[in-house]
């Protein structure tokens, strides 16, 4: 699992403060990882030892059996905040395809597992150190009250939405009720047909709980010069969010921001992309906001730096250059840094790294 070159001393630190991850049960041939480093199980696995401490993404995916055809399950993962030597304990849910972490609340069974370890070890995989760089570019600002709060009630970051229908409609005198169409009779046009589909909402306690961008970007009662103005300079929409969402510590957005990176990118989510464009379009056009929270915006670039490094090539031209949307976002940024009232000298520098990625 980890490179052989892992330096002796941070091996030991590792071995002796690392977090351990016991995952029991888990079929052969799933798909698992651990922040940027995933592999297939093999029948000797039991989990994952010498985690650093701090934020961890655990991400999964089932495969049926090869006589089913052997197909990957959309993926499931769950952010962790590890403590030095700490145990987590994990049984596969057959019938959930799922881990199951409640065997973690038995601290009789979690004592058992830790007087066991020495037996368990050759079963675990070290910790990919040589990722561990990339991974705390990518999370540095995150902390664990940030994503415990977007995580899912259902504590798990799904690919695909788990939807359920809006409107029970079993039998066709409950679509007739509803004035829909019935299902009793053939379809005459597409849209027809359409329209007889069941309407699909997201299953209660599923949805990632993202801070939601202010649909009015305007102060009530604002003139229409004003409201020309906050359409140009999205500084009070900004405003309103971190007074929402992140009132007591502001720079949690970035957190926020990161953590829908790594939803999308290392996740599947598509969902998380489409919220890292909206929050990264409302911070890069808040020229305003560009002047008075100089932490903030020096934080963005890096961690827009390290975040545009990550992705890949391809990625780029199939998806976040759709419209242009990542060069226009990124020029109105630049044009806003270097105006009047901004403290360009402390831009400058990492404005040139941003620039050459």
């Amino acid at each position: 699992m980890a490179g052989a070159d892992m330096d002796p001393e941070v091996a030991l630190g590792l071995f002796e403060e690392g977090a351990t991850l016991v995952l029991l049960g888990v079929p052969e041939g799933t798909e698992l990882g651990i922040d940027y480093k995933s592999w297939q199980v093999g029948p000797r696995f039991r989990g994952v030892k010498m985690i650093p401490p701090g934020i961890h993404f655990l991400y999964y995916s089932s495969v049926s059996s090869r006589s089913s055809g052997g197909e990957i399950g959309p993926r499931k993962g769950l952010f962790l905040s590890l403590k030095p030597r700490e145990l987590i304990l994990a049984h596969w849910d057959i019938k959930e395809e799922d881990l199951d972490f409640s065997a973690s609340e038995n601290l009789e069974e979690v004592s058992r597992v830790k007087a066991g370890l020495c037996e368990l070890d050759s079963y675990l995989g070290p910790y990919p150190y040589e990722t561990l760089r990339k991974w705390v570019s990518l999370t540095d600002k995150l902390n664990q009250e940030v994503a415990a709060a977007l995580q899912p009630l259902s504590g798990r970051v799904c690919a695909f939405s788990d939807v359920v229908p809006e409107l029970q409609l079993t039998h066709t005198k409950d679509r007739v009720e509803q004035n829909l169409p019935r299902n009793d009779t053939q379809c005459q046009t597409m849209k027809e047909g359409l329209d007889r589909l069941p309407r699909m909402k997201q299953r209660e306690g599923t949805e990632l709980r993202f801070s939601q961008i202010p649909k009015q970007m305007y102060p009530v009662g604002a003139t229409p010069a004003q409201i020309t103005q906050c359409s140009m300079d999205l500084s009070y929409a900004l405003s309103c969010l971190l007074e929402n969402y992140h009132k007591e510590h502001p720079l949690n957005v970035l957190g926020e921001l990161q953590f829908a990176f790594v939803c999308f990118l290392i996740g599947n989510v598509y969902e998380a992309f489409e919220h890292w464009k909206s929050l990264l379009a409302l911070l890069c056009k808040s020229e305003e906001a560009m002047k008075e929270r100089k932490d903030l915006y020096l934080g963005l670039i890096t961690v827009l730096y390290h975040q545009l490094g990550e992705i890949p090539p391809d990625f780029f031209v199939d998806i976040v250059s759709q419209n242009n949307f990542l060069t226009s976002t990124l020029q109105d940024f630049f044009q806003f840094a270097g105006g009047p009232g901004v403290d360009k000298a402390s831009f400058a520098k990492e404005q040139r790294n941003l620039k050459h990625i």
